[in-house]
């Protein structure tokens, strides 16, 4: 079952998220809903703060307000979240049912995480397979995983280097 499980959003009061958070999670224990409620988030963010009173970091959450929920949808799970206290209801697409989050929004939440995984490092050769400089050999100079960018250099006339960056799908290892 937990292959049917969907990610969904609901609206809580201001400032009632870990209360609402906290009330699932004990009714999940005391129904038996482990099978049909699998995980509960607030998404947060750490924010560093620089002052004149030196830094302070702390949590805060992303989205206030709202509380993702891992789940099977049923009409027994829909109606024990809309009727926790505190809970204004599920985020829905205009109808009364709740719609489920997609793969690119879960990405963006940071609740799915996508692994990369390359086969060339810092200082290998890679050929170019996109773009104007298709099949130039290249050199990795750098490699930023989070925006999924590389910068490479190559030879463009004898002796003349010239560097780029490029989309980490524009290249593949020699």
């Amino acid at each position: 079952m937990a292959e049917e499980a969907k990610w969904y959003v609901v609206h809580t009061y201001s400032a009632y998220e870990n209360t609402v958070k906290n009330t699932i999670e004990k009714t999940i224990v005391s129904r038996g809903l482990q099978d049909t409620i699998y995980e509960i988030e607030i998404p947060m963010e750490t924010v560093t703060e620089y002052t004149d009173n030196g830094i302070k970091t702390y949590d805060r959450k992303l989205f206030p307000g709202y509380v993702l929920i891992k789940m099977v949808m049923s009409d027994e799970a829909w109606h024990i979240i809309k009727n926790v206290r505190g809970v204004t209801g599920f985020i829905t697409s205009g109808s009364d049912r709740p719609v489920p989050l997609t793969e690119a929004e879960l990405i963006n939440l940071g609740l799915h995480k996508r692994e990369i995984v390359l086969d060339y490092k810092v200082g290998s050769l890679v050929r170019i397979i996109d773009g104007p400089f298709v099949d130039v050999k290249a050199k990795v100079l750098s490699i930023d995983l989070d925006n999924e960018e590389l910068e490479v250099s190559f030879e463009l006339l004898k002796g003349q280097t010239s560097t780029m960056k490029l989309r980490l799908d524009q290249v593949e290892a020699i």
